[in-house]
């Protein structure tokens, strides 16, 4: 549904110099920035008005390795919940498109605060989720 390019910076990896097990969530968080801008969308405008979408679980898979200025591919997948959205993401190594990340992250949003559906979210995400779906079948 949505895919970026990043390369990996120097201080993101560890003595071992892999990329430090954190930074991947960083990588899906900025995919996640980075599709909400090519909507057209601005995280910060929304909490500016109240309306916040929060990380309310990760499941997590490190497959291989990135190290320092590897290129990599970050995609992303969207779908609704009962409660908010999936993403799922993936982390390819640029060079031979080797799975090196893969995480299911849901999002929750708050309104003023309080754990609430957003219209603001629906009105953004559930037109591509539709389109995407029916171009995939």
């Amino acid at each position: 549904m949505f895919e970026t390019r990043m390369d990996v910076r120097d201080y993101e990896c560890d003595i071992q110099g892999i990329v430090n097990n954190a930074n991947y969530v960083h990588y899906t968080e900025h995919t996640r920035h980075r599709f909400l801008h090519s909507l057209g969308v601005s995280f910060a405008e929304l909490h500016e008005r109240g309306v916040d979408a929060v990380v309310a679980r990760m499941k997590l898979r490190f497959k291989t390795s990135l190290r320092s200025d590897d290129e990599f591919l970050s995609r992303m997948n969207l779908h609704k919940s009962n409660v908010g959205y999936i993403f799922e993401h993936d982390i390819y190594r640029a060079s031979d498109e080797r799975l090196c990340f893969h995480a299911d992250v849901e999002l929750v949003t708050l309104i003023n605060g309080r754990f609430a559906p957003s219209e603001d979210y629906d009105r953004a995400f559930l037109p591509i989720i539709e389109q995407f779906e029916r171009e995939s079948h």
